[in-house]
């Protein structure tokens, strides 16, 4: 007679011990962890500065936000869309045959190898480093928030792009394979027409992706909207901080609406 479900739950073993002991570890990580932070009751100016802070937030400067020019938050945000999706779009390139060169059901086994430990070496550097590296070759710019977005783009694209890849049905490869298809026409005609609905959700989630990061990416000098919002916030400029913000978070919304119906509508139908 097969056990029901409460006769197997009290034969089940007792871990209560090892669960207490992993208990006590993390609360004695935690406690230790908290020994280093240190409180600062601030002040006069610490309050005064965090009411500026909110008060312009909540009343930025209409000029920034609805003049045209290259100081306007529109034309920033526009520059900081088009890093993005430029980088997007050249990562995207690139990383479509690393993706394929790497994948283990397409290459053999060696060069699939090499081309996971070029991905590995892509994704060991943050974006950031990235950033400083390419403002010192090209200068401050937005071309060097582009070459940043694009070679960030190519780590995380190709190695979703290997995942795709690697669960296709095997059966499919086979019968090109037995059909006398060379590598490319079976990259061609058998795999991409399979892959195109994957790998395009996958590029609109990175550009969701690089649109923050060109803004981070401003900081540093690379393009974008972020270069003039630190500029505001250590000029205590806190109304045009306030429209800056808002553009952003305007923009974040649309584009994620707009990217969670696109991608909702290729993956699903």
């Amino acid at each position: 007679m097969k056990p029901t479900v409460a006769e197997q739950l009290t034969n089940e073993p007792k871990r209560y011990h090892i669960q207490l002991l992993i208990a006590l570890i993390i609360a004695l990580a935690l406690g230790w962890s908290m020994s280093t932070v240190t409180f600062n009751s601030g002040g006069t100016s610490g309050r005064a500065i965090a009411k500026s802070i909110f008060k312009g937030l909540v009343t930025p400067t209409p000029k920034l936000l609805f003049t045209l020019g290259t100081n306007g938050v529109a034309y920033l945000l526009l520059e900081t869309v088009c890093i993005a999706f430029l980088g997007t779009l050249v990562g995207a390139v690139v990383a479509v045959p690393i993706a394929f060169l790497s994948a283990s059901n397409i290459v053999p086994a060696p060069i699939a190898i090499i081309g996971r430990v070029v991905i590995m070496a892509i994704r060991t550097i943050p974006a950031f480093v990235y950033g400083l590296m390419f403002i010192m070759v090209t200068g401050p710019g937005p071309f060097a928030g582009l070459l940043t977005m694009s070679l960030t783009s190519v780590g995380m694209l190709s190695k979703m792009f290997i995942e795709a890849i690697e669960d296709l049905d095997k059966g499919i490869i086979e019968s090109l394979d037995s059909a006398g298809c060379t590598l490319f026409q079976k990259i061609r005609y058998g795999i991409i027409p399979q892959l195109s609905a994957s790998f395009m959700s996958t590029l609109i989630y990175r550009f969701d992706m690089n649109l923050r990061d060109a803004t981070v990416l401003g900081l540093v000098g690379a393009g974008g909207i972020g270069a003039p919002l630190i500029f505001a916030m250590s000029s205590y400029r806190w109304s045009d901080v306030g429209a800056i913000l808002l553009g952003l978070i305007i923009l974040v919304l649309f584009v994620e609406w707009f990217s969670t119906k696109l991608r909702a509508r290729l993956l699903h139908g």
